[in-house]
């Protein structure tokens, strides 16, 4: 169901809620969380589609702020939002709102989104597309526990980072770091196979790849070792290479969804390592609301306070 507000109040919003929970029968607030996503016209269809698909895990109520651009001098001069509200299977398991806002109203973003908040419930801000220089200092992130970037979507992903390092806050992650937890899980489990010291380490992805950073880091401080950044023709991470003493590990995927790993005086085995879609992406990130350490530890590249340890 579907309910379409013209020049409307975060009031109306609320009570449109109520309203289309009562006819498809479900007057009851059964979320457990709320997601807002901050992006452009453009990429708004594709980051709901996502939020719905992660919602069949974790059922939401969805706030998609778009910050519409004035087409004419009436629109420069009134202030004004419009809502679109979906309940029912036009917003997954959850419900959505997306919020346009036009002129002054649109730089009072978090007055509007703020009664629309789930009582009592997490909040996750996701920026899809450009995010603020500082995430935890923004309006609207300041109102979340976990904050979401995405490093991929970035023009200059390598200077954002390197902002992200300065301006980090407990709660903050990035999405170039959930694409490497598939890369992380095996490359704990191929250490934990081999039981041998790692004496040296190469990364090897296509040129300016942000996950590949994280994961250099993510290495050298685990590890304690120096990682060497090798380019390659990608697409994205294409292959680890750890030496030992008693011989290289390496997974390497040079393109598709698997990877072969192979272990000293062992034979190759083929793994699944497929490049995930950004709905599994959003919803790994919203099983855990608490800070991510690690994600902490591989953007500063700083180790813990126990020092150098295994992965």
């Amino acid at each position: 169901m579907r309910i379409d507000l013209t020049d409307t109040t975060a009031s109306s919003i609320n009570k449109a809620l109520v309203r289309g929970r009562r006819a498809i029968g479900t007057p009851a607030v059964g979320m457990v969380l709320t997601l807002v996503i901050v992006t452009d016209e453009e990429n708004a269809y594709d980051a709901v589609k996502a939020a719905e698909d992660a919602s069949r895990e974790h059922p939401s109520r969805t706030l998609v702020v778009i910050k519409r651009h004035p087409r004419n001098l009436r629109d420069r001069t009134r202030s004004h939002l419009d809502a679109e509200v979906r309940v029912g299977s036009e917003a997954g398991t959850g419900e959505t709102v997306v919020l346009r806002m036009y002129g002054e109203v649109s730089e009072h973003a978090d007055s509007v989104v703020l009664p629309l908040l789930l009582p009592d419930a997490p909040v996750v801000v996701w920026w899809p597309v450009e995010a603020p220089e500082n995430p935890s200092r923004d309006p609207l992130g300041a109102l979340a526990q976990r904050r979401i970037t995405d490093l991929y979507a970035v023009e200059r992903p390598m200077e954002a980072l390197r902002n992200r390092v300065r301006t980090y806050a407990p709660g903050d992650t990035d999405l170039a770091w959930t694409r490497l937890t598939l890369w992380r899980s095996m490359l704990a489990a191929a250490l934990d196979q081999a039981r041998a010291p790692v004496s040296a380490a190469t990364v090897e992805a296509e040129a300016d790849n942000p996950a590949a950073e994280l994961l250099a880091r993510w290495l050298e401080v685990r590890l304690g070792v120096r990682v060497d950044r090798v380019v390659s023709d990608g697409p994205v991470v294409t292959a680890v290479r750890l030496g030992t003493s008693g011989g290289e590990i390496v997974i390497d995927r040079p393109d598709g969804p698997l990877a072969t790993l192979t272990l000293p005086d062992q034979p190759p085995r083929s793994l699944a390592l497929k490049v995930r879609p950004t709905s599994e992406l959003i919803a790994e990130e919203l099983r855990r609301l608490d800070a991510d350490e690690m994600y902490a530890i591989a953007l500063r590249g700083e180790a813990p306070e126990e020092g150098p340890a295994r992965v």
